[in-house]
């Protein structure tokens, strides 16, 4: 059988994809309502006097645990060769940590629990994230591209549900969002039984059993992390000040209008990245989407930067968000493909994790360098030439069998 038939061939189970996306999608339930809605109303309670300073501290002292301990649990993962154990054991200590805030007293010691949570949650995170590299094909990750687009939607609809009404008075809300991570992650661990892919366990430049090995340069990985570390940055920016620009355009622009933008651009975004997830399956084009969405972010931040109006605003700022959630989603399967060594996957996630928590440290003072004196317009046009960047840097990428991907 010819290479290429043969890797047409190795095809993972959908049942298996479906289990690993709910799990993926119980990792963003997991931290996505507790930190934005959950962890703020704690610390109105526990330091009203100091809320923004406390937060703050949280955010970094949470994003500095983050990065260090998905690096060590994938690197973990890796070298004794076992994920699920792992992430069964993230999936307990993260949830004891989550359902033991609501008891404690002080500030200072939130700030600890939430590093030792991080900690616990990138236990589960780190092998989940690698678990897709040792069993899904390269023929098949533009359709994990799509399914992990499914992970921010259903993390913000978690959001929604423990600011109900009905839960308003549930003095617990942590319960209910344990209750919900359970729920999504067990499945994969009690009924998931992927093919067994060795040839994802082999390493790249060794296919069809020849011995050449690969030089550092030709493999695109670099341009891959800098290129997600770059929009990473637009789409946190946005994410924060965004309801204060449209507020700055219509002063009766209100937190539910945001809510109906961001629930529009995220339900969007899953569709249309199945759409083009499954198209480069099916075309062998794993890079060309990338390429297009880092574009289309682009042309959403520039349409915001010159909108003089709240329609064109909307309108900019949904093609940004729609083209970022496509890219981030499809980059995030495609980068298994890339990465060298698999017998290292996990470590070298975690390095790629950095992308998503680097961000969080830069972009307050970006934009607090830049908006008060330059104003909005700045700060957008500023992004949009990241996403440029990022456009570029994969448009110039090494193509060709030894790289992994399709000139």
């Amino acid at each position: 059988m010819p290479p290429t038939e043969l890797h047409n061939a190795q095809r993972q189970s959908t049942t298996f994809m479906y289990l690993y996306a709910l799990a993926v999608s119980g990792g963003a339930v997991a931290y996505m309502p507790f930190l934005t809605i959950l962890l703020p109303l704690r610390v109105t309670v526990l330091a009203p006097d100091t809320i923004l300073a406390t937060l703050a501290v949280a955010a970094f002292a949470g994003a500095f645990s983050a990065s260090i301990s998905n690096i060590a649990f994938g690197w973990a993962s890796d070298v004794t060769r076992q994920r699920r154990g792992w992430i069964l054991a993230g999936l307990i200590f993260s949830t004891a940590l989550l359902l033991v805030m609501p008891y404690v007293a002080g500030s200072s010691l939130l700030i600890v629990m939430i590093v030792l949570w991080q900690f616990a949650l990138n236990m589960m995170l780190a092998p989940l994230a690698a678990w897709a590299g040792d069993c899904i094909p390269d023929a098949q990750k533009g359709m994990l591209g799509g399914l992990l687009a499914l992970a921010p939607a259903l993390g913000a609809l978690a959001g929604a549900i423990v600011t109900l009404d009905f839960f308003a008075v549930f003095p617990q809300r942590e319960l209910l969002v344990a209750c919900l991570v359970i729920l999504m992650v067990g499945p994969v661990l009690l009924f998931g039984r992927p093919l067994p892919m060795p040839c994802l366990m082999e390493r790249k430049g060794n296919e069809a059993g020849t011995s050449e090995t690969v030089e550092p340069q030709a493999h695109p990985v670099a341009r891959m992390w800098l290129a997600r570390l770059l929009v990473q940055i637009a789409e946190a920016s946005l994410f924060a000040f965004l309801l204060l620009w449209f507020r700055s355009l219509d002063p009766q622009f209100g937190e539910n209008d945001a809510a109906g933008i961001f629930a529009l651009v995220l339900g969007m975004a899953v569709f249309l990245s199945l759409a083009v997830g499954y198209w480069s399956d099916r075309e062998n084009r794993p890079i060309l989407p990338l390429i297009w969405s880092a574009g289309a972010a682009a042309v959403g931040l520039l349409m915001m930067a010159l909108a003089d109006g709240l329609l064109f605003a909307i309108l900019g700022y949904v093609a940004f968000g729609i083209a970022s959630s496509i890219f981030l989603a499809l980059h995030s399967s495609q980068t298994l493909r890339v990465l060298p060594r698999p017998q290292r996957r996990g470590r070298d996630l975690g390095i790629f994790n950095l992308t998503n928590t680097v961000p969080s440290l830069i972009m307050p003072w970006l934009t607090l360098l830049l908006v008060p004196k330059y104003g909005f317009d700045a700060l957008f046009l500023l992004l949009a030439a990241l996403a440029i960047i990022a456009c570029l840097l994969l448009l110039t990428m090494p193509r060709g069998r030894q790289a992994g991907l399709r000139a």
